[in-house]
């Protein structure tokens, strides 16, 4: 079955859903870099780059549930937690990233930073797209899976019914 069948009516296909998720996780992540900048001016870079991690997986989680990926609804509980899992996978990128810039250079300009910073981002954001898609937000697959269910228990409970109760006293009857 292609893509195209298994999806659900008003689910964006992958083009269109990774276009968004660019511009609302995109959008989510360049602030993100400069409010990560300017608290750090004030706290440690890892206490701000978890701060801001944890509010913009928050925004971002729910900007994905509402549209990205066509649910149109607040994301639940469960999304948000799978959501901060594979956000948590990418706080630690960006700060394995930003920590080997440490090691590098050393004392690295803000807009070097900034690339390195703003690279790891979307390299984890690709990692993230298919953890999103094929995860926390795959409607059709948990539905398909129970649809699935459902019909072979009513085809099971079907044929039960349908089969005489002794076979052997209906070919004796006839």
């Amino acid at each position: 079955m292609d893509t195209a069948q298994r999806r659900q009516p008003g689910e964006p296909g992958n083009v269109t859903a990774f276009a968004r998720f660019v511009v609302c996780g995109g959008g989510v992540g360049v602030a993100s870099s400069f409010a990560v900048a300017a608290l750090a001016s004030w706290i440690p870079w890892g206490l701000a780059n978890a701060l801001i991690t944890v509010v913009s997986t928050l925004l971002a989680t729910e900007l994905h549930a509402r549209f990205t990926f066509g649910a149109g609804v607040r994301a639940t509980w469960r999304q948000h937690a799978q959501s901060a899992g594979s956000a948590a996978a990418a706080y630690v990128v960006t700060c394995v990233a930003m920590f080997v810039l440490q090691q590098l250079v050393v004392e690295p300009g803000a807009m070097l930073e900034q690339v390195v910073y703003l690279s790891a981002s979307a390299l984890a954001g690709v990692a993230r797209f298919a953890v999103l898609r094929l995860v926390v937000f795959a409607r059709n697959r948990s539905h398909v899976a129970a649809g699935d269910r459902t019909a072979r228990l009513v085809h099971a409970t079907v044929a039960r019914d349908a089969a005489p109760a002794d076979p052997v006293a209906l070919y004796r009857a006839a």
